[in-house]
């Protein structure tokens, strides 16, 4: 089985690794063709030197077959990268055929081989083959020696112990140099990829956080034109109705319009700056209105032709984040009001802050809800994703009788050291005055 084989100490190209040491590792790791050369070249120069001169003193078919085997074995080193299993298979025969053949035992590819199966495969692989070759090689020297007495085989040219130490020698220092070069670069190879996967999650973090920065400017993007816009064409239909029959209200109104068109300006000028970076300015300056900003939002509505009642009984949470959610909610709700529900005659906002959680519902009695202008469901949508930030739950629909109705529940958030629930509790109610319902601007007196 193949298998993509790299140089030692490479990285990808997107990880800032540090360069690996060594002049010499680095020249070699980037030849590897020239590496596999000079190996190949070790064990085949003076392997065929020595064959071919056997051959020239006397051929014979013994000669012969050791040259090609010699030849096969020095083709395959270039291979022992990708195919280290077949490539010490090869070396294994050309040891045992070697005895028979050359007299001597020809090692060397299987050194190398083994070499190989440490380094590109695992120690398990490189030690399991060495078994193989301590048992082989044991057994044909085992073989040889008890062949010669008998007068059937001509003896070694070197002595069977000394040459199956040497053999098995060589063998366990390719081994064991191969083991650690192997576990070096697999522990590389595992570092990197670690790393890899750290940069991987990295930038998924960094996108996580890009999309939900980007659904939270969306969400206020649209509360804060929403809102004006809606109001400011309610107030403009209405000025434009009383040019003729009431031009001071008429201007009043359109001055109106140009506040509320101001005030837009800025709350979003203040949201985009804190998009900028490094701008700590416009971050302390952010949009986030409270529940202090309700009584104005409130007036705004009754200034476009909208009659609000306000109603809000418990203490207030302080966290800023529970409060925004509320104004949020409220300034979305009288804007959808404003905008398909033109027959409500009343709108009634209703807070209630408990120990424990916070309800609020907002209703009209328009008894259709249509409009010129269609919303997209996106501000709705945009509610529903602060709320179940707390955990809380927002539904939206008709009320019996006729109208709309929205209602909100959330889980509050109370500060360390808050007052007791039996405290807060015994708190009266705060209620609103209502007011008086203004002539609708948006129709002529």
């Amino acid at each position: 089985m193949s298998s993509q084989v790299t140089a030692p100490d490479a990285a990808p190209a997107d990880l800032e690794l540090p360069r690996p040491p060594g002049a010499v590792r680095r020249f070699f790791g980037a030849h590897l063709l020239l590496v596999d050369s000079l190996v190949a070249g070790v064990y085949l120069v003076p392997t065929l030197a020595d064959g071919i001169y056997e051959m020239t003193k006397g051929s014979s078919w013994e000669v012969a077959l050791r040259v090609i085997l010699t030849a096969i074995a020095g083709a395959a080193l270039f291979a022992r990268r990708w195919y280290p299993r077949a490539v010490f298979a090869i070396a294994l025969i050309v040891l045992v055929l070697s005895v028979f053949i050359g007299r001597n035992v020809d090692f060397v590819p299987t050194v190398f081989a083994l070499y190989a199966l440490a380094v590109y495969r695992s120690a398990r692989s490189a030690w399991i083959a060495y078994a193989i070759t301590a048992v082989a090689t044991i057994g044909v020297l085992v073989i040889t020696e008890l062949l010669v007495p008998v007068h059937r085989f001509a003896p070694l040219s070197t002595d069977a112990v000394p040459s199956g130490f040497a053999a098995l020698s060589f063998c366990t220092v390719a081994v064991l140099v191969g083991t650690n070069a192997g576990n070096r670069r697999r522990y590389l190879d595992a570092l990197i990829d670690r790393a890899r996967q750290l940069a991987r999650e990295r930038d998924q973090q960094a996108e996580i956080a890009t999309a939900a920065e980007r659904s939270r400017v969306a969400r206020e993007m649209h509360d804060i034109v929403s809102h004006s816009l809606t109001v400011m064409i309610t107030l403009a239909d209405g000025s434009a109705g009383l040019v003729t029959t009431a031009p001071q209200r008429s201007a009043e109104t359109m001055r109106l319009v140009a506040e509320t068109g101001r005030s837009a300006l800025g709350d979003m000028r203040r949201l985009l700056g804190v998009l900028r970076a490094g701008d700590e300015e416009a971050a302390v300056h952010a949009p986030q209105p409270g529940l202090g900003e309700l009584g104005e939002l409130v007036e705004r509505f009754r200034a476009a032709g909208l009659p609000v009642r306000i109603t809000v009984s418990g203490t207030a949470p302080t966290d800023v984040g529970q409060q925004l959610t509320v104004f949020r909610v409220v300034q979305e709700a009288l804007t959808n009001i404003l905008r398909h529900g033109a027959l409500a005659t009343a709108a009634t906002v209703t807070i209630e802050f408990g120990d424990d959680r916070i309800r609020l519902v907002v209703e009209d009695d328009a008894t259709v809800h249509t409009g010129s202008v269609q919303g997209s469901g996106s501000g709705l949508l945009g509610l529903r994703e602060r709320v179940a930030l707390y955990g809380g739950t927002l539904e939206a629909g008709p009320r019996r009788g006729g109208g709309w109705r929205v209602v909100t529940d959330f889980p509050a958030v109370r500060p360390v050291g808050a007052p007791s629930p039996a405290a807060s509790s015994s708190a009266p109610p705060v209620s609103a005055p209502a007011r008086e319902p203004e002539p609708d601007p948006r129709s002529p007196e």
